[in-house]
């Protein structure tokens, strides 16, 4: 197999990793944007956390997403995700997270896999399919 192949493959990895998750989530964050923040705020309180955290869900639930798609700063777009979702597990489902639902699969698995995702794209970065490249560590 030749190098070109290899790397064109996994840049077209990348790019659909971060078409998938940044597609798929950015239905969630929408969803939140036209059915309110109360609850997230209130959830917020209940565990003792500032409800100011609340803007969290529009920034990581909407616009990484959609920066993830365009591929405009991808490595800070998926470490956004990451950290929303952590929240999210935190949050939403608890140690409930790692019981097994009526289907077989994890109670948390969604977030698990939106986090694991991010985790991969700020280790990664964007490929070599972005609208905007920068040679800066971390905006990578």
């Amino acid at each position: 197999m030749s190098n070109f192949s290899i790397k064109l493959n996994s840049n077209l990895g990348i790019l659909l990793l971060r078409m998938s998750t940044g597609g798929l989530l950015l239905f969630h964050g929408v969803s939140k944007l036209t059915h309110g923040h109360d609850f997230i705020k209130q959830t917020l309180a209940e565990k003792g956390l500032p409800t100011f955290l609340w803007i969290g869900v529009p920034v990581g639930e909407v616009l990484a997403p959609l920066l993830l798609i365009l591929g405009v700063f991808p490595r800070i777009s998926g470490l956004m995700i990451a950290i929303v979702m952590l929240f999210a597990l935190y949050l939403a489902h608890g140690m409930s997270t790692f019981t097994l639902n009526e289907n077989g699969g994890l109670d948390g698995e969604l977030a698990l896999l939106y986090m694991f995702a991010g985790l991969a794209l700020f280790f990664m970065g964007g490929g070599k399919y972005v609208i905007y490249k920068s040679n800066k560590g971390l905006l990578k």
